[in-house]
C-alpha cells in the first residue's frame, strides 16, 4: 500500500510561472519557437569577473565543504556591500547575523522554520510572489492576505496590515522591489510597518534594479530585529550559481546557524568565490543591465497598453510587468487559461495573474528581463493570437477561483 501524502502538501499550491516554462520547455524539444517571459531569468551573462573567479576557484580545488554560514571572506564582503548601499543602524553590519544560503529561497525556508510553531500566522501583501505563502505553509504557519492597491503603486498599506495583525501573527513579509508589480516601498512604509510590533521579513532580492530615480529603502535601515534577504540571482544575473543570504537578528542567528547546518550543510564553495568577486566588481555590469531593463520596460509597457492591456502605472524596480487582460479577453478572463493559450497558440510563454493570489486574477505578468526583439517578437505573437483568445474567453465558463487553503485567510 503506498504511504499517505502529508497533509501539508495538500496546501502547496503549484507554481504557476514554472508550470508555464515546463510546458514551453515540452513545446521547444518537439520544435517549437517560444518566447519566454514567464520566469525571471535574465538574458545578461553574469559579471565576467565573477564567471573567472569561480573558473579559478575549480582550478584551485575550491570544490569542499565551507563554514555552514558561508566563508568569512563571503560574509565580510556582503556586509561591506549592504553599508555602502544602505544607511544601516549601526553603521555596519556583524557578518556574524548572516548565513549565506543556495539561493534566497533557501534562505525565506530557514527564517520561518526559526520562527514559525504550527498556526502562526504571516502577513503578506498582495499580489504576491507566488512561492510566500507555500513557505509559510509547509512551515506550519498561516498566511494572512492584504490587499495593496495599484492606483497607490501597491503600497503596503500600515493600517490595514495593523487591521490583519492577530495574537498569532508572528511576521510581516515585505518584498521591495516587488515581483510581480515592480513596487518600491518607502523608508517611512518600513518604519511603520516594524512599529507594528511582529518581525519584518524582508526579501529585498531585486535591490538595485529600480528606474525613474526610485531609491529602495533597507528594513536594516529601520530595525535590527528584521529578517534580510537578498542574493545574486536578479541584480547580478548569476541564477544558476545558486547563491543568497540572509541577515538575522542577533538572537536569532545561531539559530539559522543550526538550522542550515542540518538542513543544507553549506552552500557551493566555488560559488562563494564568484559571489565576492561580483560584489567587488561587478557594479558596472549591474549598472549596465539596469539601463537595459528600464529601456527594455519602457518597451514592453508601450507595447501591452497598444494591444489594450490595463498597466496602471510603470513599474518602479525588478523587470516584471503586471498586466491587465480582462480589457483584450473579457471581464471573467481566467488569467490561467489564458496563459496556456498564449503559450500554445502564439508560443508565447508568460505567467498567470492568479499564481500571484486572487487579487491578480485577470492580469497577466510579464517579464522584461529579455532582449529587445524578444519583447517585440512577443507583442507580434500576442496581438496576432488575440482575437482568438478574446473570443475562446467570451464564450468560456467563468473562471474558477482556486480554493483558498485551510491555512490561509484574507482580511
Amino acid at each position: 500500500m503506498p504511504a499517505a501524502r502529508a497533509h501539508r502538501l495538500r496546501q502547496v499550491e503549484p507554481f504557476l510561472a514554472m508550470e508555464v516554462l515546463e510546458r514551453a520547455l515540452e513545446l521547444e524539444r518537439a520544435g517549437a519557437a517560444v518566447v519566454h517571459l514567464e520566469v525571471g531569468e535574465p538574458d545578461f551573462p553574469p559579471p565576467a569577473c565573477a564567471t573567472e573567479a569561480c573558473i579559478e576557484a575549480l582550478h584551485r580545488g575550491v570544490t569542499h565543504y565551507t563554514d555552514s554560514r558561508g566563508t568569512a571572506r563571503l560574509r565580510e564582503a556582503i556586509a561591506r556591500d549592504l553599508a555602502a548601499r544602505f544607511p544601516v543602524r549601526g553603521g555596519s553590519v556583524d557578518p556574524a547575523r548572516i548565513v549565506v544560503t543556495m539561493g534566497t529561497s533557501p534562505a525565506m525556508l530557514l527564517v520561518f522554520e526559526a520562527l514559525l510553531d504550527p498556526g502562526d500566522e504571516v502577513v503578506l501583501g498582495t499580489p504576491h510572489y507566488p512561492c510566500y505563502p507555500n513557505f509559510v505553509r509547509v512551515c506550519g504557519g498561516v498566511p494572512v492576505l492584504v490587499e495593496t492597491d495599484p492606483a497607490d503603486g501597491y503600497r503596503l498599506d500600515p493600517e490595514r496590515v495593523a487591521r490583519a495583525i492577530s495574537p498569532r501573527t508572528k511576521a510581516i513579509v515585505v518584498n521591495s522591489p516587488a515581483n510581480p508589480t515592480g513596487a518600491v516601498q518607502s523608508r517611512a512604509t518600513l518604519e511603520a510597518l516594524a512599529a507594528l510590533g511582529p518581525t519584518l521579513v524582508s526579501d529585498e532580492i531585486y535591490d538595485g534594479l529600480v528606474y525613474d530615480g526610485a531609491r529602495t529603502a533597507s528594513a536594516l535601515e529601520v530595525t535590527d530585529d528584521a529578517f534580510v534577504l537578498d542574493g545574486f540571482s536578479k541584480r547580478y544575473a548569476m541564477t544558476g550559481f545558486r547563491l543568497g543570504w540572509v541577515v538575522a537578528p542577533s538572537a536569532f542567528a545561531r539559530d539559522l546557524q543550526v538550522l542550515q547546518q542540518s538542513l543544507f550543510i553549506s552552500a557551493s564553495s566555488f560559488a562563494q568565490e564568484a559571489a565576492v568577486a561580483a560584489l567587488e566588481g561587478g557594479a558596472a555590469d549591474v549598472a549596465h543591465m539596469r539601463d537595459g531593463y528600464a529601456r527594455r520596460r519602457d518597451r514592453l509597457v508601450a507595447g501591452l497598453r497598444a494591444l489594450g492591456f490595463g498597466v496602471p502605472r510603470a513599474p518602479q524596480g525588478a523587470f516584471y510587468v503586471l498586466a491587465d487582460a480582462r480589457p483584450v479577453a473579457g471581464p471573467r478572463a481566467d488569467s490561467r487559461a489564458l496563459a496556456f493559450a498564449l503559450l500554445e497558440q502564439a508560443g508565447v510563454g508568460v505567467a498567470p495573474g492568479v499564481d500571484f493570489g486572487a487579487a491578480a486574477e485577470g492580469w497577466l505578468r510579464f517579464c522584461y528581463a529579455v532582449a529587445d526583439d524578444a519583447i517585440d517578437e512577443a507583442l507580434a505573437r500576442i496581438a496576432d493570437a488575440l482575437p482568438r483568445l478574446a473570443d475562446a474567453a467570451r464564450a468560456s465558463a467563468p473562471p474558477v477561483t482556486p480554493p483558498v487553503a485551510p491555512a490561509e485567510r484574507a482580511r
